[in-house]
């Protein structure tokens, strides 16, 4: 696989990390659909760069499987599937306003675990179709995990579930998929400079980026989509999870 040949669906494509891989592969002469549940920003994107944009709710069946099939009639095939789609939400398991929102804990999972995995396995069934490289090679599957999953923090055992599951999933993703010749890969971010983090204050993120160890700074959403990028052209990556964080293993 190639980038210039590279036919991308790229979920939460509208902002942060997503929108760094769409804007990159397009870039590089990829085919890239993106799919976001905001409207607005996702026409916005799609248009300053060239590609196409489905509203979608990545957790819901109908919508994912009606994103993936106009994505097929405008790319005429998809061979990657990049799953950026998140949320995150700070709530302690017990604190002052007491017992986590159970509401709360379901809808991060449903969306960052259920939507990555629902996206996937609609995805794959489209592969199949596709005809395979001389390694047998149909295509690739990049899951977005967090170092949550391995380092969570307090308030984070909603968003350290939901990212453990996409950990949790590589490998046996990648085993079922195998006999139809696609990859699945994962992505654990560190402290990245993404809209998750613009509702902090400059001191703030200026004291994350300090903690890690180098180069100590926040990570830049290119560095997520270059990462993306090589993973779809190196063949022989499969079943494992990439941690891209400065080194950074928080406390």
């Amino acid at each position: 696989m190639r980038l210039n040949t590279t036919k991308a669906i790229i979920t939460g494509g509208a902002s942060g990390l997503g929108e760094a891989t769409a804007r990159y592969l397009t870039s590089q002469g990829a085919k890239v659909t993106i799919l976001d549940i905001n409207a607005e920003r996702g026409a916005i994107v799609s248009e300053e760069i060239g590609c196409f944009f489905v509203n979608t709710n990545v957790s819901d069946e109908l919508s994912a499987q009606s994103a993936i099939t106009k994505s097929l009639q405008y790319m005429d095939g998809i061979n990657t599937a990049i799953n950026c789609a998140g949320i995150a939400v700070g709530i302690k398991t017990f604190g002052k306003k007491g017992a986590h929102s159970l509401s709360a804990f379901k809808k991060t999972l449903d969306i960052n675990l259920v939507g990555s995995f629902n996206i996937s396995r609609l995805v794959a069934a489209t592969m199949e179709d596709n005809t395979p490289e001389p390694d047998g090679a149909r295509g690739v599957i990049i899951n977005t995990a967090s170092i949550a999953a391995f380092d969570g923090q307090k308030g984070q055992a909603a968003y350290a579930a939901s990212k453990g599951g996409i950990v949790s999933m590589t490998l046996p993703m990648a085993r079922d998929l195998a006999s139809i010749g696609v990859r699945v890969m994962a992505i654990a971010p560190g402290i990245f400079s993404t809209p998750m983090l613009a509702g902090l204050s400059k001191d703030v993120r200026n004291i994350l980026a300090a903690d890690v160890p180098n180069p100590a700074r926040l990570g830049d959403p290119n560095e997520y989509a270059r990462l993306a990028g090589f993973i779809i052209e190196m063949g022989y990556l499969n079943g494992e999870v990439i941690r891209l964080d400065g080194a950074l293993r928080m406390r």
